[in-house]
């Protein structure tokens, strides 16, 4: 029996370890942390939505819902020559290996005086304590943005959707509260046209969202740093903030940039459309951690993982049975996102041929949150899985 191990414990390693366990095969997964985070509906923790608890699921009842292994652990090193994964307590040996460790963030100066709503999941408690405080003080400056990488030529490990979903999201929560008027409330950027991979259709509309929630912009100005209450602009000019919220950019994991796995600049592994590693025939690379190479208009997200995962782990079962049929992971890349204002929601689509965006005022909050409630319950079997989601 072959031996699979799968390196990350998020969106891409949890599904390739259920599909990889549904083919026969004997796998264990290795997490940093004892639960899968799911971050699009984390966007609710801070405005009180969600408990945070709300939005774990935890590895043990994966594991006995799907019949994989768990180990609670921190990689240290990936040994490609030796076959090898050496663990914080122990090292173990794969014959294939999946690795979806995700990304780290790029740093920039001062980032400790910002929040993540992507970065460690507790960020999303932090986040809800700290705009409390201004709730109850019953005023304030909030400013959130994101970044991308100067060194990925991707530019596709930017995470703007959740940023835009936390400034309609605050805006709406503050207006409950009887209190919008006494919030000043910005977005900035560094690109000229923050949100563009969602196509030119979702950009013309995202203008008539910051005008409906009352969110300025300060867009097209490079980070300097932050300082404990501004962000600070290479030209000099600081947005002053109480709160700070900022998605920084992607950077390659630091296990993989010492490893000997191909990678391109900005540190993410190298995969043909197979999803496996260029010069190695039994390591594929799922989610975040993996380079998306040849399409400008690409963006990582939770459901490409998912179709990363499905690939791969459909292309390595082939394989090993002899089947020459393979999927390619190019053939399904595509954005689609529920993007939540708490009030309502807009749906945006844009793959290869296409793009548009549906605002769908209540009704699209409601689809998210039943989003929710189906992801956690189908990797549960609690009930079943619907194709493609």
């Amino acid at each position: 029996m072959k031996n699979f191990i799968v390196l990350g414990g998020g969106f891409a390693g949890v599904e390739a370890a259920i599909r990889l366990r549904k083919y026969g095969y004997k796998v264990t997964l290795i997490s940093d942390r004892d639960y899968l985070f799911v971050y699009p509906i984390s966007i609710w923790v801070p405005v009180k939505k969600k408990a945070f608890d709300d939005v774990k699921i935890p590895l043990a009842l994966l594991q006995k819902k799907h019949g994989f292994d768990v180990i609670v652990d921190a990689v240290s090193k990936i040994d490609v020559d030796n076959n090898t994964v050496t663990l914080s307590k122990e090292t173990l040996t794969y014959d294939y290996l999946f690795i979806a460790m995700g990304m780290h963030k790029v740093k920039t100066k001062g980032l400790e005086f910002t929040h993540s709503i992507c970065g460690h999941p507790e960020e999303a408690v932090t986040i809800q304590e700290e705009l409390e405080k201004l709730v109850q003080r019953g005023h304030g400056k909030i400013a959130i943005g994101f970044g991308g990488n100067p060194k990925d030529p991707t530019a596709t490990a930017v995470r703007g959707g959740p940023a835009f979903e936390l400034l309609f999201n605050f805006s709406h929560y503050i207006k409950q509260k009887g209190l919008r008027d006494k919030f000043e409330i910005t977005f900035f950027a560094p690109m000229k046209e923050p949100g563009k991979r969602m196509g030119e259709k979702a950009m013309e509309k995202m203008d008539l969202f910051f005008k409906h929630y009352h969110i300025e912009k300060q867009v097209g100005k490079k980070i300097k740093e932050f300082e404990e209450n501004a962000v600070v602009f290479a030209d000099g000019q600081k947005l002053e903030s109480d709160l700070i919220i900022y998605i920084s950019g992607g950077d390659g994991h630091k296990v993989i940039k010492e490893s000997k796995l191909p990678l391109n600049e900005a540190g993410f592994i190298k995969i043909n459309e197979l999803c496996r590693v260029e010069g190695h025939r039994n390591i594929y690379a799922i989610g975040d951690i993996a380079e998306i190479a040849g399409h400008d208009w690409a963006a990582k997200q939770g459901h490409i993982a998912e179709v990363m995962a499905d690939v791969s782990t459909y292309n390595v079962h082939n394989e090993l049975i002899g089947k020459g049929k393979r999927k390619s992971y190019w053939e399904k890349l595509h954005i689609v996102c529920v993007m939540d204002s708490g009030d309502g929601a807009a749906f945006v689509v844009r793959n290869h041929k296409r793009d548009f965006i549906l605002p769908l005022p209540i009704i699209g909050h409601w689809m998210k949150r039943g989003w929710g409630f189906y992801y956690k319950n189908s990797k549960l079997k609690r009930m079943p899985r619907i194709p493609g989601m």
